[in-house]
């Protein structure tokens, strides 16, 4: 092989470790705000809807222990993948565990649990209510320690909604009316009836509050905090960020306002758990992601038009709620069918986003077929290889080409003696005249960094692959082989260090020493180069690989070595269909042998 196209080949092999490397380095309660003072929120002006009161601890719930908080009414909830309650005071949605999904891989470990009420620690919930306006006061409207009172069914479960009222001293009744589907979509409807003698003018609003800044993964790959939609942009704030939003005097906080003409929504994002907050398509709101400082509270709010009232009349808003796993299939229903704008995106695809969808579009239906993430990702390397095997045909053709041209490239080393450039002229022409392109044996590799890259994130934040076995030890391909070299994968008495540490670093498990062998073997289908810095690079590259992708994702170290096995049989083949039969065997038994030192 020429000195350029070796030269080409070490680059993006040393390319791929820097790239690699950058991964592994870059890893894989309180008083809320008071409400505000002048008792009353002015018209909208300028196409801002007025603040609801954000006093939610404020406006009267005690900062309590939850055995307090276990003592105000609640309605149940119970669907075929939701368990909690709804707490009348303030009516609002404050409890929810996901009834499919369990902290561990344990069957017997807790349900994840995605609200939590008000007195407990990291208090998340939904409140939805109305803002005053003209000569309404606070008291005039429910607030967060207003105590409802269930008028109609007992508990939430789909196709049997519950119905709370309210009632104050001026003649306005309110009612809000609650709905469940069958996957994570609730849907709230706020209505007030006028049997006073005035007509009467108010805002509706839908708040998703979090109490202290919650944890996170905090992997530069992966947005956690507030994701929103307005009017087909998707925008993206991480906890640490809410913090430098400009204040907002009338807000009493540091908060962003954005005003949605037709379609949005916002929320807050986990990995793999959102709760957001979804007007009705088609309906302007304000969007407000903010954070309030003096009692760490972060909120994101939906504004909905300011509405009047007349005597004898009534009025009614609608909006939705997403509460549960960011699924897929389950989201995508939800966008196709109720018209939620790119409602697909609150699933983080990253930069690569033109890959991650499709690959995982492909792989979802995959698994569908096969049943089994393991299998569905191996059968996923197969389609990527089919895809890219006209280009890798070439690619090897060349190389093999590239070996062909072997003689004649030793009689211009030869000629051309130690005149570099008068070596790198006549093999150039050497190339134009036998049509070989020295770079073509590096394009695969180069293709393979982008996939690489799409299928991490894909596996890395999809809650399909969360806790998905493959076979035997396998019971996660979203994390590291938990087998070790240290208790000779499970023989002997003593358990494989804790993940993290740094004998697990060393004391690696089955699959990636599968990963190292499958790399190697790869090499071993050509002879080694002759240069001594190369072959001892080449000879250290599979290990370096095994121990660097030993600890990420199972199933990416799966696809990698599926890759390598496709690819091995792809390049044996095309080798002897062009007459060279590689001597595998032999490149084992030479690359044992020491280099002989030049004289």
């Amino acid at each position: 092989m020429g000195d350029q196209n070796k030269n080409l080949l070490l680059a993006t092999a040393l390319s791929f470790i820097v790239i690699l490397v950058w991964f592994v380095l870059f890893p894989p309660e309180q008083q809320a705000m008071d409400p505000i003072a002048d008792g009353a929120v002015a018209e909208q002006a300028g196409g801002v809807a007025p603040a609801p009161p954000t006093g939610l601890d404020g406006a009267g719930i005690p900062d309590a222990p939850s055995e307090v908080a276990a003592e105000i009414p609640r309605v149940a909830i119970e669907t075929p993948r939701l368990a909690g309650s709804i707490s009348l005071q303030g009516g609002r949605i404050d409890d929810l565990l996901l009834r499919d999904y369990r902290e561990t891989t344990d069957p017997d470990s807790a349900n994840v649990r995605l609200l939590q009420p008000v007195g407990g620690q990291s208090a998340y919930y939904a409140l939805y209510g109305w803002s005053p306006g003209g000569s309404l006061g606070f008291e005039d409207v429910p607030d967060a320690s207003t105590i409802w009172t269930l008028a109609e069914g007992e508990v939430l479960a789909p196709g049997q909604p519950v119905v709370l009222t309210w009632e104050n001293d001026s003649g306005l009744t309110f009612t809000r009316r609650i709905e469940i589907d069958e996957n994570f979509l609730f849907t709230v409807t706020e209505g007030v009836s006028n049997a006073g003698e005035a007509a009467v003018r108010m805002t509706p609003y839908g708040i998703v509050a979090r109490h202290g800044r919650p944890d996170t993964v905090d992997f530069f790959i992966l947005h956690e905090g507030v994701v929103q939609m307005s009017d087909g942009s998707l925008e993206e704030s991480k906890y640490r960020h809410m913090a430098d939003f400009p204040v907002v005097e009338r807000e009493r906080a540091r908060a962003e306002i954005t005003e949605v003409t037709s379609n949005g929504w916002i929320g807050f994002t986990d990995k793999y758990w959102m709760t957001t907050l979804i007007p009705t398509p088609g309906q302007p709101f304000t969007a407000v992601s903010k954070y309030v400082p003096n009692a760490d509270i972060y909120q994101t709010e939906t504004r909905l038009p300011a509405v009047t009232v007349e005597p004898g009349q009534s009025a009614e808003m609608q909006t939705m709620l997403f509460a549960g796993a960011k699924e897929w299939e389950t989201i995508r229903n939800y966008q196709n069918d109720l018209g939620i704008d790119r409602f697909i995106d609150s699933i983080d695809w990253g930069w690569f986003f033109f890959l991650t969808k499709p690959i995982f579009a492909v792989l979802h239906w995959l698994n569908g077929f096969i049943g089994n993430m393991g299998w569905s990702i191996i059968a996923l390397t197969l389609i990527l290889k089919a895809i890219l095997f006209p280009l890798a045909y070439k690619s090897y053709v060349s190389m093999a080409r590239m070996k062909e041209l072997q003689p004649e490239m030793e009689k211009l080393k030869e000629r051309a003696g130690d005149d570099r450039q008068k070596l790198q002229q006549e093999m150039m022409t050497l190339y134009r005249e036998k049509k070989v392109n020295p770079a073509a044996g590096c394009l695969p590799i180069l293709l393979q960094i982008p996939i690489f890259f799409s299928l991490y994130k894909v596996i890395f934040v999809t809650i399909e692959l969360r806790h998905a076995p493959w076979i035997g030890w396998i019971d996660d391909l979203s994390a590291p082989d938990p087998s070790s070299i240290f208790n000779l994968f499970g023989l002997l008495p003593w358990a494989a260090p804790v993940p993290g540490s740094f004998l697990a670093l060393i004391f690696i498990g089955i699959m990636p020493i599968v990963l190292g062998v499958s790399m190697w073997l790869q090499q071993k289908l050509n002879p080694a180069p002759t240069d001594p810095t190369q072959k001892m690079i080449f000879a250290w590259m599979p290990w370096i690989f095994m121990f660097m992708l030993g600890h990420f994702a199972s199933g990416l170290v799966l696809y990698w070595i599926a890759n390598n096995v496709i690819t091995f049989t792809q390049q044996y083949i095309i080798m002897r269909s062009h007459g060279h039969k590689p001597d595998l065997f032999g490149n084992i038994v030479s690359g044992f042998r020491r280099t002989p030192q030049a004289k």
